[in-house]
């Protein structure tokens, strides 16, 4: 069996991969709906930016898990369903309607950090275990 990455994206962890990230979603921003009104006038939120770190540290355990065991299609495709599944379901009841343009960001910025940071995760795993980088 080789130790480079896989061309494959495994189906099951994908799904499994998905539901956590959605799981993860819901469970740091999927209660706060409300913004925050500003003695000004002005509006926050709805969410904080403490929520949007725990979000992101929850989601480094199993994409750092998948991405250490050559999974690194899994863990970004994964991920970024996931996080797009559940952004898409939490903000389709906005009125202004610009609640694709917010999807469209969060697909796009999740696959490009979740790529990233899958990727180096794989490299590190590959060095530490003596295998250095794919040639």
């Amino acid at each position: 069996m080789s130790n480079a990455p896989r061309n494959t994206v495994p189906p099951l962890l994908t799904a499994l991969l998905a539901g956590v990230a959605m799981a993860a979603w819901a469970a740091w921003l999927g209660w706060d709906q409300h913004r925050d009104v500003h003695p000004d006038g002005s509006t926050t939120g709805p969410y904080e930016a403490w929520q949007v770190i725990g979000l992101v540290l929850t989601l480094l355990v199993p994409v750092s898990w998948a991405a250490f065991r050559n999974h690194v299609a899994a863990a970004v495709v994964g991920t970024t369903a996931g996080l797009t599944i559940a952004a898409a379901y939490d903000w389709s009841d906005d009125a202004t309607g610009l609640f694709g343009v917010g999807v469209a960001l969060v697909l796009i910025g999740s696959l490009a950090v979740t790529g990233a940071v899958a990727n180096l995760i794989a490299l590190f795993g590959r060095a530490a275990a003596g295998r250095g980088p794919r040639r």
